[in-house]
This record gives C-alpha cells, sequence and structure tokens, in this order.
C-alpha cells in the first residue's frame, strides 16, 4: 500500500522530520511500519495538529513498546488551576529548571527509556521551546583519538547528582513532584558509546546526569562530560521546536537528547509527556554501585 503521508526532513539539520497529512491516532498497520521505518532514520518526528486526547496519546506511545508511565504533565500551571510562582521555586520548579539541560530520559533507573512521545495543549506566546540534539552524528563528528578515548569510558547517572547542580536539596521534596529517579540506592554506570540495538549505529550517551566517570577524579571527569556536551549540541545537530498547541513529537531517546528552554512563566504552559519503556537487554545499565542517593550528588 502506497504511504498516504508525507515526510519532510527538518532543513539544516542532521536528523529529525516533519509528518503532515496524518492522524496519528488513526494510523493503520500499513503506514505505521512506514512510521516506525521513518523513526528509526530520523529519531526526531514532529506532527503538527494532532490536538491528541489522553487516550489516543497512550495508545499512540504503546505502538512504540510498553510504557515506562502513561502520561505525566509538565507543566507551570498547578493542580488547582493557578500558576507556579518560579520566585517559589518548588520541587516541580527545579525539576522544570533542571530538565533545561540537555539529557536523556531515565539513564539514571536501571532501564533507559527507549523514547516519548511528547505533547502541547497550552503554549506560552514566546519561548519554551524544546530543544534535541543527535548524538549519532556527535559520535561520528568525533576526531579518531577522542572517540577511541570515549569508547574505553563510561560514566554513573544520577537524578540527585543533576538536580544537585542546582541547588535542589533532593531529599527534602515539598511539593507536587512525584520524586519519580529521585530514589534511593545504586546508580546505574552506563558507557559514553551506545550501540543502537535497531539501527547499530553508535551515539555518545552523555549529558547532565552523567558524572563520576571511572578512573577520573571529579573534576577531569566532569570537564571531559561538559566538553562532549558543548562539542555535540551545536549546530547541525541540533534543533529547537518551537510548539503550537496540538503539536506532538516522538524522540528516540536511545540517540538524542533534549532539553526545556525558558519561557515566562506568568504564562502558562502545559505539555503531556508519555515515556517509552526500554528493553532491559539493550537499555540495561553496564552494573550499578552501591551508592546512596545522598552521596550521589
Amino acid at each position: 500500500m502506497a504511504r498516504t503521508f508525507d515526510i519532510e526532513p527538518l532543513a539544516g539539520t542532521t536528523f529529525g522530520a516533519v509528518v503532515r497529512g496524518m492522524k496519528v491516532a488513526i494510523l493503520d498497520d500499513a503506514g505505521w511500519r512506514d512510521l516506525y521505518a521513518a523513526w528509526l532514520k530520523y529519531a526526531l518526528l514532529v506532527f503538527p495538529g494532532q490536538h491528541l486526547k489522553r487516550d489516543e496519546q497512550i495508545a499512540f506511545a504503546k505502538r512504540f513498546g510498553a510504557l515506562e508511565f502513561e502520561m505525566a504533565a509538565l507543566s507551570n500551571v498547578k493542580s488547582d488551576g493557578t500558576l507556579r510562582q518560579e520566585k517559589d521555586n518548588d520541587d516541580m520548579m527545579k525539576i522544570l529548571k533542571g530538565n533545561m539541560g540537555w539529557h536523556a530520559d531515565s539513564t539514571y533507573m536501571p532501564v533507559q527509556a527507549k523514547g516519548a512521545v511528547f505533547s502541547a495543549e497550552i503554549v506560552p506566546g514566546a519561548g519554551g521551546q524544546t530543544g534535541f540534539a543527535d548524538m549519532r552524528a556527535a559520535y561520528d563528528a568525533l576526531d579518531a583519538g577522542r572517540k577511541a578515548k570515549v569508547e574505553r569510558l563510561a560514566a554513573h547517572h544520577s537524578l540527585h547528582y543533576s538536580q544537585s547542580k542546582l541547588g535542589h536539596q533532593t531529599k527534602k521534596q515539598d511539593g507536587e513532584y512525584s520524586g519519580y529517579g529521585l530514589h534511593d540506592g545504586p546508580v546505574p554506570l552506563r558507557p559514553l558509546v551506545k550501540t543502537h540495538p535497531e539501527t547499530g549505529r553508535k551515539s555518545l550517551l552523555i549529558g547532565r546526569h552523567a558524572h563520576n566517570i571511572p578512573g577520573m577524579d571529579k573534576a577531569e571527569s566532569e570537564r571531559l562530560l561538559q566538553e562532549l556536551v558543548d562539542f555535540a549540541c551545536q549546530p547541525p545537530r541540533v534543533y529547537h521546536h518551537d510548539w503550537t498547541a496540538g503539536d506532538a513529537v516522538v524522540w528516540d531517546n536511545r540517540c538524542l537528547l533534549h532539553q526545556a528552554t525558558p519561557w515566562d512563566m506568568t504564562q502558562p504552559r502545559v505539555m503531556w509527556h508519555s515515556r517509552i519503556a526500554g528493553d532491559p537487554r539493550s537499555e540495561a545499565a553496564l552494573g550499578v554501585t552501591a551508592v546512596s542517593a545522598a552521596a550521589s550528588g
């Protein structure tokens, strides 16, 4: 059957495409196979004008695999409808600010996420883009010496660590944030170079949760990891999506980093995140280090 939708690669980038002429909520099996192949190729697919209902978003996300969680709001709007005050800097605000650093989802969990579906319900008048960065192209762009170095290395990943860099006292929950990822116990160890289980392409696995490379002192480890992020997250390997209400995206968390960007938080922003669980055969950590949550920061 001929494909009934259009896939337009994003201009000026190494990844990503916009998909037009279809509704993800009513995609047939033949269309789904074409879409999944495009997702593996481009790693990020953008779907304008979807206006997904809760059950539609969850059902679409489940086509990619089992879900780590079905749906969570990323928003400065409280459950009572009032706006979260930036000056109050509660736990949820600290998480929103933390998400503005480049990262991959659930690298701090025993199994890294496969991907995510993300949709926009309410968007501010300016700002609030979501950025994505292609870690496949970043790895490819490394010189031979740097490739050889990073392929021998691994790093620990911890949400306690990344939030502590912002002064977030993660052991003292004070608000609406569920605490997801802020568990006590072992800290996953993950290689700096990851091989995609479906495409075979290598990519860098770095971002704000990564720290404490075994065999390096803390300063050297932090310096190398920051150098890699600074190198990797540069044009043409980045794309920042300007949201319109009703947009949806799905990204491959196994080879992309992403980040939130600032907006005027006197304006509401309501986004919905469905996280696709990783396959333990390919997304499990190399191992874990029995470091307490308090010590991992």
